[in-house]
């Protein structure tokens, strides 16, 4: 008689879901526990009033290895961002198109946009550079933080504080740029190789369609777990599952609580803010930057730009973000309304506050001199396996590519050849 390898995935994100698709092309038979009401982990939606808000604003860069391998953009729906942001300073928009893309576009701005004409030329040579980089060549240079190493390839002050901080204080959700310089090369790689885009029905179209390649059964929501060990996973109801391998694919802190082996990581926090509006402060699907180095504000999206689809017709859907506040989420949110009302006028007292979600745990920090890829660990002991961006690095590259590797370390260790009798 044969037997399938029975795997118990902890975790139904996009790490756990990762690990499951390729766990079940390799023969195995795999079950995920999700401890919530739907897979996803961070990359979620939810329907509110009619609006699909995104739980902290998100995009996929089309560019992404891992991403590619597993995703079907067709079906996803992709709707693209302009490439490029509008940044406000000193009272005033200013418009950084990519040349590469939107050429006509830039042309028409070169003489409006921040910083000096080096800094622009600089951005075409980093563009060069980063492009005809390996991503084992990226990760492996010697490492400093983000901002020390813009300012080594000689980008002004102004350049830097106004267009570089705010934009990757979006993406690293730290406000220093203290984040590795090899996490900066690596997404403006794939800034430059591909697009920025969203699913047309919210980021959480991504879980949707990774879970749609499972099984119908393979996920088991709302069954939270206690404790993992090798080969069982104990549920908060006392139920003991056993198993021939467990996969532990939660975040860094679940993962820590949960088997006392995997180390805990250190997060970045965002507080992300949707209102809808009748009017729309941006008729362009682009990214607003503050580069005026003080308020509240870090990023504006008029989401329902880049897809009519998450919010209802006649509706506009903006998301704003706040890296890190330091005051109550009410203060917060009135001091953003009163620097946004500096840049879009009296229109924003009738903007109304759909929803704010508050993310201590957004992001794991990726420090200088942490490790490069793959040289996290996902074998904890011979049957238990880890993976989740805190793996890797922090992005959905990362968790994606985090889920392979642990999958691959398993079915090398057990092929189903070892199961069959």
């Amino acid at each position: 008689m044969k037997r399938a390898s029975r795997t118990l995935i902890v975790g139904g994100g996009m790490a756990g879901m990762a690990a499951a698709i390729h766990l079940h092309r390799g023969g195995h038979e795999v079950t995920v526990l999700e401890a919530g009401d739907a897979p996803g982990g961070r990359v979620r939606s939810d329907e509110v009033e009619g609006f699909r808000l995104d739980r902290g604003f998100q995009v996929l860069l089309t560019a992404y290895p891992e991403a590619q391998r597993l995703l079907h953009y067709p079906s996803l729906d992709l709707r693209k961002f302009l490439p490029g942001a509008v940044v406000w300073r000193r009272r005033k928009r200013h418009y950084l198109i990519d040349p590469w893309r939107q050429p006509l576009e830039a042309m028409r701005h070169w003489r409006a946009t921040l910083g000096t004409w080096e800094d622009r030329m600089r951005i075409l040579w980093l563009r060069w550079q980063v492009t005809r980089k390996g991503l084992h060549e990226i990760f492996s240079c010697p490492d400093e933080s983000t901002r020390d190493f813009l300012r080594g390839q000689g980008f002004s002050e102004e350049m830097i504080e106004s267009f570089f901080a705010p934009f990757y204080r979006g993406i690293f959700l730290e406000p220093g740029l203290e984040t590795s310089r090899r996490m900066f090369e690596f997404t403006f790689r794939m800034f430059s190789l591909g697009g920025t885009a969203l699913p047309a029905r919210g980021i959480g179209a991504i879980s949707e369609h990774l879970a749609s390649q499972l099984p119908a059964g393979t996920i088991r929501l709302q069954t939270p777990v206690q404790r993992v060990d090798s080969g069982a996973v104990t549920l908060e109801n006392g139920e003991v599952w056993e198993a021939d391998h467990v996969v532990l694919a939660t975040d860094a802190q679940s993962a820590h609580r949960l088997n006392a082996q995997v180390p805990e990581r250190r997060w970045n926090r965002v507080v992300c803010l949707y209102y809808a509006s009748e009017q729309a402060p941006e008729r362009e699907p682009i990214l607003v930057l503050n580069g005026e180095g003080e308020g509240p504000v870090n990023n504006l999206v008029n989401l329902s730009r880049v897809s009519p689809d998450v919010a209802p017709r006649g509706q506009e859907l903006i998301s704003v973000s706040v890296i890190n506040p330091a005051t109550d989420l009410e203060s917060t949110e009135q001091a953003v309304r009163e620097q946004l009302s500096g840049w879009y006028g009296s229109a924003v007292e009738g903007w109304r506050l759909l929803r704010t979600y508050d993310l201590p745990l957004a992001l794991p920090r990726q420090s200088v001199g942490a490790e490069a890829p793959g040289q996290r660990p996902v074998k904890v002991d011979s049957g238990l396996f880890v993976c989740g961006d805190h793996r890797e690095h922090s992005s959905l590259q990362g968790a994606l590519r985090s889920g392979r590797r642990a999958a691959e370390a398993l079915l090398n260790d057990f092929p189903p050849s070892l199961f069959l009798s």
